[in-house]
């Protein structure tokens, strides 16, 4: 890998910056409210324990981003890269999650913006895992223009595997 799956990202209003274990108080605080995990297919992590283990799971992926809003220096989210394919050319987004003051108001778009527009320089192909029951994402994946290439198992850090669909951004369609 002649990269980072970790630089720091930004536009006017955001920035991604890299997670360190320092920023677990900052990210649990928008993690702990239930409503964030409601269609994830881990509904508890808003539970410290279990956001333990998601959190250690997120710094050792070395690809873990908080997002910040840059007006306001308040914590919205966390996502990350993870499963890079040197051989495939390809790598996933995903462990996405935005506190309820950040919903609706098109955060999600900018920073899978500021996620693509970056790691296209690198690969031909993102994928994204995103829970079957979560319709909430499922909508936003097909917005971004994530095409629906199949269903698996997928074992979280720590936690139960769940089915996941997984969509796919390829490169040149993303550039068009």
């Amino acid at each position: 890998m002649n990269f980072s799956v970790q630089p720091i990202l930004e536009n006017d209003e955001l920035q991604l910056i890299p997670l360190v274990q320092g920023d677990f108080e900052s990210v649990y605080e928008v993690a702990s409210d239930p409503k964030v995990w409601e269609q994830h297919p881990n509904k508890d992590r808003y539970k410290r324990d279990v956001f333990e283990s998601f959190f250690q799971g997120a710094m050792e992926s070395k690809g873990a981003f908080k997002i910040i809003d840059k007006a306001s220096g308040d914590v919205l989210g966390s996502t990350r890269y993870y499963n890079y394919d040197e051989d495939d050319s390809s790598i996933f987004i995903g462990y996405t999650f935005y506190g309820t003051k950040s919903w609706g108001k098109g955060i999600n778009p900018k920073v899978k913006k500021l996620m693509l527009d970056y790691i296209f320089q690198f690969v031909d192909k993102v994928h994204f895992h995103v829970g079957k029951e979560n319709l909430r994402s499922q909508i936003a994946m097909e917005r971004l223009g994530g095409v629906k290439t199949g269903e698996e198992e997928v074992a979280y850090f720590a936690e139960p595997t769940r089915t996941n669909f997984v969509y796919e951004i390829k490169k040149e369609s993303w550039l068009k």
